[in-house]
């Protein structure tokens, strides 16, 4: 039996990476800042948690000494389970966004350049918007410039839903973002215009394009829904579920991965509303797998509930949320089996404003019948996609390295 499931906690760095500063974020660590917090009592919330930050299970799989690695404090002295193992990665793409980090990790790095828009207003150029009015068909647009999707909702939606025009913005990833109530606006609609977006926004470079449907009747009670669909261009080269998929094997998506990939070289894409329902899905494809399988799951409340927001115990406890259930997964992994838990970016709660963080990423997992340790620090996220292709025995790709042997 050789199968392979990689769960992305969105936005889980833990700190360290070395080309920090350019991105303005030397020093962050979302792993360490919330662990730190929790430890200060700025991670209690009465009725949510309290006390220092509890993550046994993934502790025992090397979290803590995937951190040292990483950020070079000292390295626990507590062992990890048999067959765990563990390192930090570095990511070489691009930019700090969800599709760059994504890619890397299956194997594709972003070598080129994203185009972004500029932090005034408006924000877009002119005849972005003028085509998206156009073709849309709509009254006009509102927003138009960096902001938090939560806040601009609470402050546009009245007017939004009186009006029709939908709510347009962006921040510091390469992204443009549309809101629109799902009733009033039409969800249906949202999607058509995304992807007529997507189309007007090629030419500039544009990662994605995101539909960002909500309900509810007036500013005090508006809240995203679900129903969040993520356009983006599809990745320059083959990634590692086109390798799965064209070995004639499951490549199962779950959660936005289908989105992030646009819906290429999976087999079957699930998704579900919120990370402990995302869990549940991810746990019946471990049980779909067969030999030679792969499933990829991204977890992403870590990032738009609680990094984005700036939410430390509501990042901490959904952390210890996620921690309970990993009995559950490990629960399910037969010999020649290889589970990873990883990140895409990072996202501190602790930061200044609200955009994700660039930070290395852990590398934490566990295959039974392998000795496990340390795998070290990984120059490209890469090196994780070509650990994955080499247990499924498929050939090596064009970049990263393999740290099966290392393991073995």
């Amino acid at each position: 039996m050789a199968r392979a499931f990689i769960f992305v906690l969105d936005s889980f760095g833990i700190g360290g990476a070395p080309d920090a500063a350019r991105y303005g974020d030397e020093g962050a660590d979302t792993y360490g800042h919330i662990k730190a917090g929790c430890a200060a009592g700025q991670g209690d919330r009465e009725g949510l948690r309290k006390g220092p930050l509890a993550l046994p299970n993934l502790f025992r799989l090397g979290l803590d000494h995937a951190a040292s690695l990483a950020t070079g404090r000292p390295v626990p002295t507590a062992a990890v389970a048999p067959g765990a193992f563990y390192g930090a990665g570095t990511e070489i793409s691009s930019g700090k966004d969800t599709p760059s980090g994504h890619w890397e990790m299956s194997g594709v790095p972003v070598t080129f350049d994203w185009g972004y828009f500029p932090d005034t207003v408006p924000a877009f150029p002119k005849e972005l918007t003028d085509a998206m009015i156009r073709e849309g068909k709509l009254p006009g647009i509102l927003g138009n410039c960096h902001a938090s999707g939560t806040t601009i909702i609470e402050e546009l939606g009245e007017e939004h839903v009186r009006t029709g025009k939908p709510i347009v913005y962006t921040s510091a990833d390469s992204v443009i973002q549309i809101a629109a109530h799902e009733t009033a606006f039409g969800l249906e609609r949202l999607y058509a215009l995304c992807e007529t977006t997507r189309k007007i926004a090629d030419p500039y470079n544009i990662g994605r394009v995101i539909a960002r449907p909500f309900l509810g009747t007036n500013a005090s009670d508006f809240e995203r829904t679900p129903n969040r669909r993520d356009y983006a261009v599809p990745p320059p080269e083959p990634t590692l579920l086109d390798r799965v998929s064209a070995a004639g094997h499951q490549a199962i998506a779950v959660g936005k991965i289908g989105d992030i990939f646009a819906h290429r070289g999976m087999t079957d894409s699930r998704k579900a509303p919120d990370n402990m329902k995302m869990f549940d899905v991810a746990l019946a494809a471990m049980d779909d797998a067969r030999d030679g399988d792969f499933v990829f799951t991204n977890f992403v409340d870590f990032d738009t509930l609680y990094g984005h927001r700036r939410d430390v115990p509501g990042y901490a406890a959904a952390l210890e949320e996620f921690d309970r259930r990993v009995p559950e997964a490990l629960e399910r992994l037969k010999p020649g089996d290889m589970l990873i838990f990883t990140a895409d970016h990072g996202n501190d709660p602790t930061w200044r404003g609200t955009d994700h963080t660039r930070e290395r990423t852990p590398i934490v997992g566990i295959a039974p019948g392998l000795k496990g340790g340390s795998v070290g620090v990984r120059p490209t996220f890469a090196d994780l996609g070509e650990t994955v292709a080499a247990h499924l025995g498929l050939k090596p790709g064009r970049h990263g390295t393999s740290f099966l042997g290392q393991i073995s």
